[in-house]
């Protein structure tokens, strides 16, 4: 077993994926002719993003994430070597700042912002490994 897809259910799929485009720097992978189904490039596993309407196509139940209530109980995570640089950009790019890059305990960065539909994306510096 292994994760192969991050699937998050939003409002305007096509919207999304061209914010995270500008606001994270991704690439598009695919848009299905639909609208209602799209994926980045991020590496091994896919991010996706699929229409509210798919949800209620797959007889799935969920509750929408709300930009102006508090985050889901969930995060993604973008790893890069300068956090600085990417929450800014995220922040010129429309996302809300929930922290800025604070340096951890660990010895890793991390920041927090939320996109356009109020997801919660941590954006940090890899983790160090440990011998």
């Amino acid at each position: 077993m292994k994760l192969g897809y991050t699937i998050i259910y939003v409002a305007d799929v096509i919207a999304t994926i061209e914010f995270y485009e500008k606001a994270f720097s991704m690439t598009r992978r695919f848009i299905h002719e639909s609208k209602l189904y799209a994926e980045l490039e991020t590496g091994d596993t896919v991010l996706a993003f699929a229409g509210l309407e798919a949800a209620e196509m797959n007889g799935l139940a969920i509750l929408p994430n709300d930009p102006s209530g508090p985050a889901a109980a969930w995060e993604i995570c973008f790893v890069t070597d300068d956090v600085n640089a990417a929450f800014t950009l995220a922040v010129e790019q429309g996302c809300t700042p929930v922290s800025k890059p604070d340096e951890k305990p660990w010895k890793q960065t991390v920041s927090y912002v939320r996109d356009l539909n109020g997801c919660l994306v941590e954006i940090a510096s890899p983790i160090a490994s440990h011998d």
